[in-house]
């Protein structure tokens, strides 16, 4: 359990969200004052094409904008970096597209602040309610969950969803590396083999609020297949290089 008041920081990723981008962090700023802790909203523009930047410029958040377009895995990256950096105890990834609803953050934070888990995701199949993806995602997850059994033994419900909170240990393995391609499922191993405590918490979400899936269904035998090649590429180099998974202390 954290014997201080933790600064947590939450890091909303963000590739042409101009239509949605204004009201996820008005949202969060909404929330705030009904948490128990402080925390800050922080923007990673990922080098979008449309006005995006533009909006963030406007709203009450920190912001980094990316030069370059690094995808998902480098925004979040460049997003805990600066967690790690600045000295944030908790970090917490939620979506641009607001599929996650900022009233749900306690039930991320909860595990976390009271030291019951290193990493906490938040999962639509752990409840019966809000929106639980498309048949088809929902048969990608099911894969991913066998997956992850088969390398790290561990059950994870929803590994692909990107509403999740880390703490100081965990900032501190990711500020080092942290997959830059897939990085929600690719993740769960790095975290498995590092053996952090994962916990997986039952939370409401919505479909999004604006702009366009990545995956659309005539990439999703390829996703499949890319995902499972780079989540045993993240296996093979964490298992076999001790600077990124060995026995150092965190």
């Amino acid at each position: 359990m954290l014997t201080s008041l933790p600064r947590i920081l939450v890091v909303v990723p963000c590739y042409n969200e101009e239509a949605a981008i204004a009201s996820v962090v008005a949202e969060i700023n909404r929330i705030k004052p009904s948490l128990d802790w402080p925390l800050d909203v922080l923007v990673v523009n990922d080098c979008s094409s449309d006005n995006s930047l533009d909006v963030i410029r406007q709203l009450d958040c920190q912001y980094l904008n990316l030069p370059v377009n690094l995808g998902i895995g480098g925004a979040m990256h460049a997003g805990y970096k600066y967690a790690f950096q600045n000295s944030y105890t908790i970090s917490v990834q939620m979506d641009g597209d607001g599929q996650h609803p900022a009233e749900e953050l306690r039930k991320i934070l909860d595990p976390i602040v009271s030291g019951q888990a290193d990493v906490v995701i938040g999962s639509r199949f752990l409840g019966n309610d809000g929106f639980r993806s498309t048949a088809l995602r929902r048969t990608g997850i099911h894969y991913f969950r066998w997956l992850n059994r088969f390398l790290i033994g561990k059950t994870i419900y929803d590994s692909t969803s990107g509403f999740r909170a880390f703490n100081r240990k965990t900032l501190q393995i990711v500020n080092d590396y942290y997959p830059d391609e897939y990085p929600e499922p690719e993740s769960i191993v790095q975290f498995g083999l590092h053996k952090l405590r994962i916990q997986e918490v039952p939370v409401t979400m919505r479909e999004r609020q604006g702009g366009v899936s990545s995956i659309t269904m005539t990439k999703a035998v390829y996703y499949m297949l890319k995902v499972t090649l780079g989540t045993l590429f993240v296996y093979v180099r964490l298992r076999t290089n001790p600077y990124h998974y060995g026995d150092a202390t965190y």
